[in-house]
């Protein structure tokens, strides 16, 4: 016997999720451990037939306040608390008629469920649980004699514990106070942040997550990294099915979500295909069905898309499988697949296929995190959705129909180029984007050396830009290229030298007032 083995004589189980609680409860009294619990899961231990002891029984007291004071008393907390080795403790159990509690079963009230649902306010307050973290705490606290439970997934090893080794060992102990404290702490986070609302700037604020796995390394062989999932609910990589192929890597997760998130711009509407490469669009289009889109996006950057991220906006079929399948892609992203693309993918054993069940809405609000040494910036996810009814036409030439629908499709996607981001878009597809440079010029120049490099005939694109031209030499190298109309949002020093250059070349130009900075 090892010198930290605890005994389990008694337990108390007092859950609000009842998943797998019979099982437990009968392993548990399979070994002679004493039941207590809390009404409804002691009535339903009783219904199955166990012996079990109500927590009203223990303290004297009925519970009380709708069920608000139940294990609040001394009785409780103290057979907790105790500790089992301090004779002082000792004493004073016996000379209160306080009984050790060994184990400690609890799950806490469904807040987070409470308020995805969208409960009334009053209704969520009554889910805020207060005698369950209690009780985790006081356990996780005294983990060195009491073992504590808060997941249903756990019960199982519980038992295993108990059969393998007559009692709980330290390790296993800490395990589950480790696993405790972590509960707790994200319990309560989601009740600050339901508590903060609209607030943008609570005085405190609270980052927690679930892990969905270890990975094998970060961005770099050399560096650790784990995914977890947490905050809020919308459909993405983290909340996606892995059909098939190898386990992500830290690199695929962060590309597949950058791809998802831009496909998430086209919404329901028509059949529109990502292609990413470290983080930025290498190619997206939009066509009559996900086989053009396909290779419409290609076509921008066939190169670059070797070994990319594919996603597309509408559930995959078994021809939009075959035409991805025949490019080298580490992961497929779609919010379904009918049984033709699933055949066709699980001829490529190592490409990844998600099914991500909907869309991530680009209009919902929400919160982005960026970590800086010592701490991180919170900001509102950029949601900013354009009003094509709002636009400033600036140059003496409006732009014509068909230049408008491209303008509009390339501010959507310089809103996922990282900055300084230029999006050059012909016939609803990318031709050419420079991304992530020192000046915007210099963005531009990429933009219409990608362009050169892929056309087979004469171009003529329209141009968008995620903030202002602050001089006139980036429109003059984009209307060198060819470009012929330019959205950007407008507010330079230098605005009246932009919007001449641009007559002077006949250049269409509207100003957003809206910027898309991405660092």
């Amino acid at each position: 016997m090892t010198e930290d083995l605890r005994p389990v004589r008694r337990a108390l189980l007092s859950v609000s999720d009842k998943a797998g609680l019979l099982e437990l409860a009968r392993g548990l009294a399979e070994r002679g451990v004493a039941l207590v619990s809390t009404g409804n899961s002691a009535g339903m231990l009783r219904e199955a037939g166990l012996e079990v002891t109500e927590v009203a029984e223990v303290t004297g007291s009925p519970e009380m306040l709708g069920g608000r004071v139940k294990t609040l008393h001394p009785r409780i907390h103290g057979g907790i608390l105790g500790k089992r080795g301090d004779a002082g403790h000792v004493a004073e159990m016996e000379q209160h008629g306080i009984a050790p509690i060994d184990l400690v079963v609890v799950n806490l009230y469904p807040f987070e469920a409470t308020v995805a649902r969208g409960a009334s306010f009053e209704d969520t307050v009554e889910q805020i649980d207060v005698g369950g973290p209690a009780m985790i705490r006081a356990a996780a606290k005294n983990h060195a004699d009491v073992a504590v439970l808060t997941d249903p997934a756990d019960y199982p090893a519980l038992l295993a514990e108990l059969e393998a080794q007559g009692g709980t060992t330290g390790a296993f102990r800490r395990g589950l106070a480790r696993k405790a404290f972590a509960r707790t702490a994200e319990y309560d986070a989601a009740i600050s942040a339901w508590m903060a609302g609209g607030e943008k700037a609570p005085a405190f604020r609270a980052l927690t997550g679930r892990l969905v796995q270890t990975l094998r390394y970060g961005e770099n062989p050399h560096q650790k990294a784990a995914f977890y999932r947490g905050g809020e609910a919308r459909a993405g990589v983290a909340t996606a099915l892995q059909v098939q192929g190898k386990e992500l890597s830290y690199n695929n997760i962060a590309d597949t979500d950058a791809a998802y998130e831009l496909a998430g711009e086209f919404g329901g509407g028509e059949p529109a295909c990502v292609i990413v490469k470290h983080a930025n669009p290498c190619g997206v289009a939009v066509g009559g069905s996900l086989v053009e889109a396909h290779a419409k996006a290609l076509a921008c950057d066939p190169v670059s898309a070797f070994g990319g991220i594919v996603a597309v906006n509408r559930p995959l079929d078994g021809a939009a499988a075959e035409a991805i399948a025949k490019v080298f892609t580490e992961v497929v992203i779609a919010p379904d697949a009918d049984e033709d693309a699933k055949a066709v993918f699980a001829r490529k054993g190592n490409l990844r296929l998600l099914l991500a069940g909907g869309l991530p809405d680009a209009r919902a609000p929400g919160l982005m995190w960026k970590q800086v040494v010592g701490g991180f910036l919170a900001q509102d996810r950029d949601s900013g959705a354009l009003d094509p009814a709002q636009l400033r036409v600036a140059t003496k030439r409006a732009p014509t129909e068909a230049e408008m629908r491209d303008l509009l499709f390339a501010w959507k996607v310089a809103k996922h180029v990282k900055s300084n981001a230029i999006v050059l878009a012909e016939d609803g597809a990318t031709v050419g984007i420079g991304a992530g440079q020192m000046s915007r010029v210099d963005s531009v120049r990429i933009a219409a050396r990608k362009m050169g490099e892929m056309a087979t005939a004469p171009r003529a694109p329209v141009l968008a830009s995620d903030a202002f031209f602050p001089f006139a030499d980036g429109l003059v190298a984009a209307a060198e290229a060819g470009v012929r109309a330019a959205i950007q949002p407008g507010g330079s020093m230098r605005d009246a030298e932009v919007i001449a250059a641009a007559d002077e070349r006949g250049l269409a130009m509207v100003f957003t007032d809206m910027r898309h900075f991405r660092h």
